[in-house]
């Protein structure tokens, strides 16, 4: 029996470390993708209980606001505050929604433009020399499309980075180039279990993750977080909506005196 050669050795010492490696991988993929889901499910439940009343609430008081400035036209801190209310309700309004500023065109970066470029000449299907690698290079050119078209500068970087060093590249049978290869998917599987890692402690760290919790130990409680957020939220909207009211009256009333006694049109000044 002859004896394995050093590279052989170290080769299936890599192996066996990669093969438990994937395994650990796989079960955190699968974790990170069930906090992503249930987080998801959570915030549709969230605006459809909750934000899209705070949303209406934001529109009452931006209005209130803009009445108030009516009243006194010429005091610029109360202008101001309208505008800031305002400026809120489109937010909470967009929010609601689900809308993150779709309405901006990106401009993309000198750096995003040479990132882009010099991915794209390198991974170009056409360049491919097998049926398998021409896929695989489809593959990459729609992620590397979706990428610039989102401007998400991290991702082209990264995407620049995980072909730089993808163990496709490594041409040959030898035992050499098989170790490099698996060298690689080592660098590989462990990148991506730090990366979940820190997405995971970052979702952990997040309002809506925390949100979620207090939620969730409420309802364990036998109490419905989310319900009671939104019946205040309501009540809330009742007493604006009322004030509200009594503030266009109030605007209403001052147009009428002022066209009667003076004849004119209070809303010229304004």
């Amino acid at each position: 029996m002859n004896a394995l050669a050093p590279e052989e050795i170290e080769l299936n010492k890599k192996r066996k470390v990669l093969d438990r490696l994937k395994d650990t991988l796989a079960d955190r993929e699968e974790e990170m993708t069930d906090l992503r889901t249930g987080l998801e499910q959570f915030e549709a439940q969230y605006k459809m209980e909750v934000a899209r009343y705070y949303a209406e609430f934001d529109e009452i008081e931006a209005q209130i606001a803009e009445e108030e400035a009516k009243l006194v036209p010429d005091d610029e801190e109360i202008k101001k505050r309208a505008e800031e209310l305002r400026k809120r309700a489109e937010e909470s309004a967009a929010d609601a929604e689900d809308v993150h500023g779709c309405s901006q065109k990106w401009r993309p970066t000198v750096e995003a433009k040479k990132a882009y470029h010099n991915l794209a000449r390198i991974i170009h299907p056409d360049l491919a020399l097998d049926a398998e690698e021409k896929e695989r290079r489809h593959v990459l050119m729609a992620k590397l499309n979706e990428a610039y078209s989102a401007g998400d500068q991290n991702r082209l970087n990264k995407l620049v980075e995980d072909f730089r060093d993808a163990p496709e590249l490594v041409r040959g049978d030898s035992v050499g180039d098989e170790l490099v290869r698996t060298i690689r998917q080592l660098w590989q599987v462990k990148n991506r279990l730090k990366e979940l890692k820190i997405e995971k402690e970052k979702t952990e760290l997040s309002e809506l993750y925390s949100l979620r919790e207090k939620a969730e130990a409420e309802m364990r409680e036998g109490r419905n977080l989310l319900k009671q957020m939104g019946e205040r939220a309501k009540t809330h909207i009742k007493k604006s909506q009322r004030r509200l009211a009594n503030l266009k009256n109030l605007n209403v009333a001052q147009e009428e005196y002022v066209k009667e006694k003076y004849g004119m049109d209070i809303n010229e000044f304004r």
